[in-house]
């Protein structure tokens, strides 16, 4: 009997073994990776949607009547402030010209032989050779025909310019649209139809949309202190999502909301010397309007929601445990969480290994980025990235 049971004592050895060696492989502290969270000065950029405009335009109407006689431009090229766009017929008024002209001739002669009757008349007066109220009369006359020139150099004056307008010239230097009209239309002054459209085209301008609701926001931020207005220049992003090589400038914002749309007008300013913009087209402008001030940023991938959407994020308290903490997080700069409460300056934040950390439980924390530890032999585990699995 004795020798039926001697092959069992091997086999109980190995278990009490086995056994020994799974108490010694406890749970093992779990590794989080932090990085330390510090206050700094961050601009808050915003990208908003916007349309380029001409900076200056300008319709081009005659400002006489007449029959267009010749063009004197190339639809689509460049013209300079001053050049002549258009003739019209010029011969009546150069008639009326030549007519205001010998009208000024003839009320200068009346005016020469009025002042020299009224000059013999003066002594004569003087000695009663002649009544006072005869020389009263030539002195009026020469003074109504004084006034007679006066008046028909304004008509003289008058009728070059109707001639001048007989060449109509470019109000502004820019680029010219198509000509509305040909050579041998008729023309009025004033008319409702523009002959054609200068742009200048740089600078450009852009007008960019924001709602009402951010720029309240932006001021009650600014009002508080919490921060400060921003110069910053706008980029550009082209349709085909390129970058504008050249950076421009806020030039003002519309003091007034448009009711069908709730946005506020901003308008900037962009050189364009390769003409590249183009009016009416559409662009996004990203830009800064204000720097938050003591602001703290924090890794995406450390912050969570919880089932209310409030935002959450791990921390190492002094006594290396790991503490669940509610943050305010509203807007994102580049791939951080902008944080304005919740968390301050030398704040050790949780970014890696939050799949094993629970609040309250004691951890091991190291800076973020250092490489893993391999466990112990044995089975120990070493820390996890974020959204990982366990190895």
């Amino acid at each position: 009997m004795k020798r039926h049971h001697l092959p069992l004592i091997p086999l109980l050895l190995l278990l009490a073994s086995c056994g020994g060696k799974t108490q010694q492989r406890g749970p093992q502290t779990p590794e989080a990776g932090y990085v330390v969270v510090a206050s700094q000065s961050v601009p808050l950029d915003i990208e908003l949607a916007g349309r380029t405009t001409a900076y200056e335009t300008s319709e081009v109407r005659p400002q006489v009547n007449g029959v267009i006689r010749a063009r004197r431009f190339v639809e689509g090229s460049v013209v300079r402030q001053g050049q002549a766009l258009y003739e019209i017929d010029p011969s009546l008024y150069q008639a009326a010209a030549a007519q205001a002209q010998a009208n000024v001739a003839n009320a200068q002669a009346s005016y020469a032989a009025a002042q020299a009757k009224a000059a013999r008349y003066k002594p004569l007066a003087d000695i009663e050779a002649v009544s006072k109220q005869d020389y009263t009369d030539a002195l009026a006359a020469a003074k109504q025909a004084a006034a007679q020139i006066a008046q028909n150099k304004a008509a003289l004056q008058t009728a070059n310019i109707n001639l001048r307008y007989t060449r109509v010239p470019a109000p502004i230097g820019g680029r010219i649209g198509r000509s509305m009209v040909t050579t041998g239309a008729l023309v009025t002054s004033g008319q409702a139809t523009a002959l054609t459209t200068i742009e200048r085209l740089d600078p450009m301008f852009v007008d960019i949309q924001q709602s009402s609701a951010e720029i309240v926001a932006l001021r009650r931020e600014l009002s508080s202190g919490g921060a400060t207005a921003a110069a910053a220049p706008v980029q550009l992003v082209l349709e085909d999502g390129s970058p504008y090589p050249h950076l421009g400038q806020i030039e003002f914002a519309e003091a007034i909301v448009d009711p069908s749309t709730g946005s506020v007008t901003l308008r900037a300013r962009f050189p364009n010397p390769q003409g590249l913009l183009l009016p009416g087209m559409f662009v996004r402008a990203r830009l800064s309007q204000a720097i938050a001030q003591n602001a703290i940023l924090v890794p995406q991938q450390a912050v969570s929601r919880d089932p209310r959407g409030n935002a959450t994020v791990y921390v190492v308290d002094p006594d290396n445990k790991a503490a669940l903490r509610a943050i305010t997080a509203g807007r994102t700069v580049g791939d951080k969480w902008l944080v304005t409460s919740g968390l301050a300056a030398g704040d050790r934040v949780i970014t890696e290994g939050l799949d094993r950390v629970k609040p309250g439980q004691a951890v091991r924390p190291v800076p973020a980025g250092s490489p893993e530890r391999q466990g112990p032999p044995g089975g120990g585990r070493g820390r996890g990235r974020p959204g990982s699995s366990p190895a």
